[in-house]
């Protein structure tokens, strides 16, 4: 392939204004996009910059050449002959490695050269109508096992050479993920928007207080009627002496139950236990350690009709509410299967 074939292929990609002002992408460009031949000459392509990516992210040779299969000397030598091809040093070799001002421009490059180079793959195989890939998914622990198990097998059957990598994470990792580019879509609480991310309403989850039955006969004066009339009046003052298991301050519910109880003016609440697994939690307050806040869904999810009826479940109205929704990178194009499996979630959730 000839140079001016490159600068077309180039032009229609990026655009030709990208490529004047810019020539040193286009060098860049020119040493990933060889031929056969020319491989034996130029050192970089883009299994080199996808070795670089990683080692960015570990920091270190050996976990790298693990991740990506390959031997440490042959990822030492990929990352040698970059530099050479470069001239530039990209590593300060030492533990952890560190990246030279010229690494993190490489990095920078490298990252938009793989993201755009997934892109064109994805829109190329929707205008087949052949589609392979992999598809990258993040949810939270407890909402995955709920909502990922049937919509995978759904979406399978539509799709059965598309793989999915599945991501558990907390809710503020998952929007850190999706804005990295390290997953295609987040299933989560999106408390605000987020620059680059498109967002697409899942379903309404609202959060319950959960107090086991012989605890509430322990800590509360009062009957469960009269408890339910009060938390409906916004009246949670009756909670100052319950001991609680409470998720993190980076977890929906663990967010939700603190505003609840500094609402009520308990700010020193008795926590016995935290998690930022709800499953975790729900078992907890099913052993009566301590109350805990838990989306409904979730409870009737996981729980047994015989354990749901050892706990009093109080419901805490449009303030313990939001939108659980899906999340994915703004981008000129959309890859067809990021919405089929969103469809597919919502047959089964909706």
């Amino acid at each position: 392939m000839m140079v001016s074939q490159y600068r077309s292929f180039l032009g229609f990609l990026f655009g030709a204004s990208i490529i004047n002002r810019k020539y040193h992408i286009v060098k860049l460009l020119l040493l990933i996009y060889t031929t056969e031949n020319s491989c034996r000459r130029a050192v970089m392509n883009f299994s080199s910059m996808e070795y670089f990516v990683v080692l960015a992210q570990e920091r270190n040779f050996t976990r790298a050449a693990e991740r990506l299969h390959i031997t440490q000397q042959s990822l030492s030598s990929h990352v040698a002959g970059m530099e050479k091809e470069l001239g530039s040093q990209l590593l300060v070799r030492r533990v952890p490695l560190e990246l030279t001002y010229a690494g993190e421009v490489l990095l920078r490059y490298a990252t938009d050269f793989q993201k755009t180079h997934s892109d064109m793959r994805r829109e190329f195989c929707d205008i087949s109508q052949k589609q392979k890939g992999l598809l990258r998914v993040g949810a939270a622990a407890t909402r995955g096992q709920m909502i990922l198990p049937e919509t995978v097998a759904l979406f399978q059957e539509s799709y059965p050479n598309i793989g999915v990598e599945l991501t558990e994470a907390s809710n503020g990792e998952l929007q850190q993920k999706l804005l990295k580019g390290t997953i295609d879509l987040a299933i989560a609480d999106f408390p605000e928007a987020l620059p680059g991310v498109r967002l697409a309403e899942f379903y309404r989850e609202e959060n319950a207080l959960l107090i086991e039955k012989r605890l509430f006969a322990k800590v509360f004066v009062i009957d469960a009627e009269e408890c339910e009339r009060r938390f409906r009046a916004g009246d949670y003052s009756v909670l100052k002496k319950c001991p609680f298991v409470l998720g993190g301050i980076e977890d929906i519910d663990g967010r939700i139950g603190r505003d609840v109880l500094k609402r009520a003016g308990i700010d020193d609440p008795v926590i016995t236990a935290t998690s930022h697994n709800v499953g975790l939690l729900l078992r907890l307050c099913l052993c009566g350690v301590g109350a805990c806040f838990c989306p409904q869904k979730i409870v009737q999810s996981i729980l047994t009709p015989q354990q749901a009826d050892s706990l009093w479940m109080f419901r805490l109205g449009e303030e313990a509410a939001y939108l659980i929704q899906f999340g994915c990178q703004a981008q000129s194009y959309q890859w067809s299967v990021i919405e089929r499996f969103i469809a597919c979630a919502k047959a089964i959730v909706c």
